[in-house]
């Protein structure tokens, strides 16, 4: 092409330079004028790395003044173009607008423009921008979105409460699983596909200040959510930077204790707009029909403020229906407002027990059966699935699961309490008691006489405690000489057992910080054993090393001894044998005691070794504990109403030990008591809660389809495409690990996940389990979403040219490929992803305007295609622009049509399941008072608005890649 004074063209090394314009042509060179920065550039006439930019009619195109104009027709006059068209700020049509009047800082964003300017991308990075619209749009369609990146096992009825609850607005719940079971996990996991699908953009945890650091590290290593941890200092820092401390973080973790101190820093806090809040240990929150204690007052002003509230607790009934009135009125104030009413309610729920065992039984439901069910669905017809329930062919079992359904649908808490047992989950190891009964020393005989001497008016409550722990008597009479370890056969036998069990890892679990640490003093100094100590008086950060420390497999300590506060939320699973030094006061500190090993996933039996000293306190509590409640050796969900019935006879027995008359009888009642107890907690409404909360068969069927979707080959292959690309490097550290560290050439100059030193990743769920360190790649890691992100909010590879070696085709011939994005732009909480996800449509059409998609599949056609050198594509693409530019017509109806119909299909899917629900749930409000209205109102806001999107819904060519035919 000549140049002529005045053209516009455009480097194809340097298009920052922006649009150039010819000021200079002699026989051999040719000048160019960047006005954007002022720079000049000589070039060669022939063969010159530039590209002529010439518009077409329907772009848009601004001039240096500013202002707009869509070109309808282009004009050439001797080498130079001016375009007419209409201009947008006035609307007048057949204005001119010459070339060199072009704004200079021009950017070419659309892909045709992007071509036409020769800005032409590698090959594979077009290949890789189509694949990575492929499977963003695949991963929206899948029912479990936000499941399957989290780095945990697929335990079923943990997927299936997360599942039922994570896709709910604003879910309001009560997490009360038993110790072992799961609450965090499951938490996390609602939070993750909260945040994940919109619904939620800000999160507040509230916990326990000795669990702070394990909640921070559970939601960065388990599910990728960094939280910011609140205390004192980081909130006066804060404080700084915001009017409102609280509005600096997104997601943040503070305790009860933090919030609870300063009324004005609650206040800040329930003004801070958080779309979630998660309690841990919900049972701590002491309340009595008008006179809510501190804490559970503290979080009663939050709850009434934030939409979305997830309450933690291990013991939702042993505290007493008072105590689990008070959980449920912190979720739904207007549906539980009266506790007699509750109460009284609560004794409704026995048929409806009934009647679900009647159908899960392999018998004929009876006359009278058939009546309570119709009496309990009365507002359905039910009569033809009755019929087919009380069959014998196939259709039997699926028509008593649907009656199940309705029943779990209708009846009791199930909408707002989940509550797993291990006698609904199976998979837990046994537990072992191994007792040692050892002599009292005559030292701790004479402390316990002067004692009595000197405490003769003490409460019987107070007596009793301090005889739990005869070394504290000791020490009190004898001071700081009180070597009491020196005579106490427990520690002999401690030092004898942890010597011959040097191979194990055991927790050791004391009442009380001193004797922990004397205990670590004794191991260390004698037998040179390696105990990490663990207690209320170290700092959040040190309790975590000593954590860490006993974790460890190489040179870590073999023994971790715990004060009391060691025994609730911490996980250490991965130790099988436990020492109680002492016995806890009360059975439920017994049950957090021993769920820090027993707990899912643990694989060898639980070893509970017990030292005590007869004729003492603590030799009539371990009798209680094992004979009484059979606490020990199974959980025990009746050990805190058994013993708030017997705390008198209890502490008569504990403060006088010596004088055992009467204790055998009473260890009998207890145990009826226990049996008694536990007999009517397995029927009634727990029985309907526990199979809501487990999930039975579709919470298993749910588990293998995230299970089948483990290890995606086509994850692992773009994974490592996108690494290339981007300039990730990649070194492979053994099987399935591979060590990601920034290259120094990276498309970007900071990749979002992966840190300076680099990071350790896997795309195996089990070798990710096995390794702390290590990262578990997902379609939902932060690493592949913001991949994602990056190669399609930018231009990478939105424009190509590819060859061709082609013989059974002319030489010459023109072939473009398209790909097309239809879309529907919404807010995110309305997850419009579910209907229509950005979803690509591609073509591939000749000169013709023949579409050869359907015959020819993207990735065999992309194997047989060549890379052309970018100078000799700007040359082609010069050459062919005339071409092209009647062949984006000639495809544009094409991709209408194709878009149209993705659309429509789209609205009529969202129509049709948002309204199923709407109407589900608006029907199911009348018969069960569960139902928020609040719920209905949101459903239906969202379904109109959803609607409207999809009407909105377009389409845009987001790539395209000529690619043409050559025989060499």
């Amino acid at each position: 092409m000549p140049f002529t004074l005045g053209q516009r063209w455009i480097s194809d090394t340097e298009s920052e330079l922006g649009l150039g314009t010819v000021v200079a042509v002699d026989a051999r060179m040719v000048t160019l004028l960047f006005p954007a920065t002022g720079e000049n550039r000589l070039y060669a006439k022939n063969d010159s790395p530039i590209t002529r930019v010439i518009f077409n009619p329907g772009d848009t195109i601004t001039s240096h003044e500013g202002w707009q104009l869509e070109v309808s027709e282009v004009l050439h006059d001797n080498g130079v173009v001016t375009y007419t068209g209409t201009r947008l700020d006035t609307e007048k049509t057949g204005e001119l607008l010459r070339e060199v009047m072009l704004d200079s800082k021009l950017v070419f964003s659309k892909p045709q423009d992007r071509l036409f300017a020769g800005q032409l991308d590698r090959m594979d990075r077009f290949a890789l921008r189509f694949r990575a619209r492929k499977y963003q749009s695949e991963q929206y369609r899948l029912p479990v979105s936000g499941l399957r990146g989290m780095r945990t096992s697929l335990i079923p009825h943990q997927l299936h409460i997360a599942h039922d609850v994570g896709r709910r607005h604003a879910p309001r719940v009560l997490l009360a699983d038993e110790v072992g079971l799961g609450k965090t996990i499951e938490a996390g996991m609602i939070i993750h596909q909260q945040l994940l699908a919109g619904r939620a953009e800000r999160v507040l945890i509230i916990v326990p200040e000795t669990l702070q650091h394990q909640w921070l590290v559970e939601m960065l290593r388990r599910f990728n959510l960094h939280f910011s941890l609140f205390d004192d200092d980081r909130y006066t820092q804060a404080q700084l930077d915001s009017d409102n401390a609280f509005e600096t973080e997104q997601l943040i973790i503070c305790s009860l204790d933090f919030v609870r101190r300063n009324e004005q820093r609650l206040t800040m806090l329930a003004a801070a707009a958080w779309d979630l809040m998660v309690v841990d240990e919900a049972h701590h929150l002491a309340w009595q029909e008008g006179q809510p204690g501190d804490e559970y007052r503290v979080i009663e002003q939050l709850a009434q403020q934030i939409p979305g509230v997830l309450l933690l607790t291990a013991t939702p009934e042993q505290l007493g229906m008072e105590s689990h009135f008070a959980r449920l009125r912190l979720l739904d104030p207007n549906r539980f407002h009266n506790f007699t009413a509750f109460v009284e309610e609560q004794q409704h729920f026995r048929p409806v027990a009934d009647a679900v065992a009647g159908l899960l039984a392999d018998k004929a439901l009876s006359e009278q059966q058939m009546n309570l069910l119709n009496n309990l669905l009365a507002k359905q017809d039910i009569t033809s699935l009755l019929q087919t329930a009380n069959g014998n062919d196939h259709d039997t079992l699926a028509a008593r699961q649907e009656l199940v359904s309705m029943l779990m649908d209708r009846h009791g808490t199930s909408r707002v309490l989940f509550r797993n047992t291990r006698n609904s989950v199976k998979g837990f190891p046994q537990r072992k008691l191994q007792t040692v009964r050892l002599a009292l020393p005559p030292q701790y005989q004479t402390a316990f006489n002067v004692s009595s001497m000197m405490d003769a008016g003490k409460a019987p409550e107070a007596r009793a405690r301090d005889m739990l722990y005869p070394e504290q008597i000791y020490q009190q009479f004898e001071g700081n000489s009180g070597t009491w370890w020196n005579f106490d056969p427990r520690v002999e036998w401690l030092m004898n057992f942890l010597t011959s069990h040097r191979e194990h890892k055991i927790l050791v679990i004391c009442a009380k910080a001193a004797t922990a640490l004397q205990l670590e003093q004794v191991l260390r100094e004698h037998e040179g054993i390696r105990a990490a100590v663990f207690h209320e008086g170290l700092s959040i950060v040190e309790r975590d090393r000593a954590a860490a420390w006993f974790a460890s497999e190489e040179n870590g300590a073999q023994v971790l001894l715990c004060s009391e506060i060691g025994s609730e939320g911490r996980n250490f699973q991965f130790a099988s044998q436990m020492v109680m030094f002492d016995l806890p006061f009360n059975p439920d500190l017994l049950e957090q005691r021993i769920g820090r090993l027993d707990r899912i996933g643990q694989a060898h039996d639980i070893q509970i070794h017990v030292p005590y000293l007869e004729n003492t306190a603590q030799s009539v509590l371990v009798h209680w504990y094992h004979e009484g409640l059979d606490a020990f050796e199974h959980t025990c969900p009746t050990g805190r109403a058994v013993y708030d019935r017997v705390y008198p006879q209890l502490i008569g027995f504990l403060a006088a030990p010596e004088n055992p008359q009467g204790l055998d009888a009473f260890i009998t009642e207890c145990r009826q008591q226990h049996e008694r107890l536990k007999n009517q907690l397995e029927q009634g409404r727990d029985r309907l809660l526990e199979l809501n909360s487990n999930g039975g068969e579709q919470a298993q069927a749910l588990a293998a389809q995230i299970g089948e979707q483990d290890n995606d080959v086509e994850l692992v292959n773009f994974a490592l495409n996108l690494f290339d690309i981007v300039g990730i490097n990649q070194e492979d550290s053994s099987d399935n690990l591979i060590v990601l560290t920034p290259g120094d050439h990276m498309l970007v100059p900071d990749f979002p996940g992966v840190p300076e030193d680099g990071c350790t990743v896997t795309f195996d769920r089990n070798q990710a389990l096995s390794r702390e360190d290590t990262q578990y790649l997902t379609w939902e890691h932060p690493i592949i979403r913001n991949g994602l992100d990056l190669i399609l909010s930018g231009d990478t590879g939105s424009c190509a040219l590819s060859l061709l070696k082609n013989k059974a085709l002319p030489v010459g011939t023109l072939l473009v490929e398209l790909i097309y994005v239809v879309e529907a732009q919404a807010p995110k909480h309305l997850q419009l992803t579910r209907f229509l996800p950005p979803t690509p449509v591609r073509l591939l059409v000749d000169r013709k305007g023949t579409n050869l998609a359907d015959k020819v599949e993207f990735e065999s056609f992309n194997r047989q295609l060549n890379a052309v050198n970018r100078h000799t594509g700007s040359k082609l693409v010069n050459a062919l622009q005339q071409d092209v530019y009647a062949i984006l017509q000639l495809a544009e109806s094409k991709a209408s049509e194709q878009a149209r119909q993705l659309i429509d299909i789209a609205r009529q899917e969202a129509n049709e399941k948002l309204s199923a629900e709407l109407s589900r749930l608006d029907a199911l409000s009348t018969v069960n008072p569960n139902i928020r209205q609040d719920e209905i109102d949101a459903l239906e806001s969202n379904r109109e608005q959803v609607l409207a999107a999809l009407d909105k819904a377009g389409w845009r060519l987001d790539a395209l890649r000529l690619i043409v035919v050559t025989h060499q």
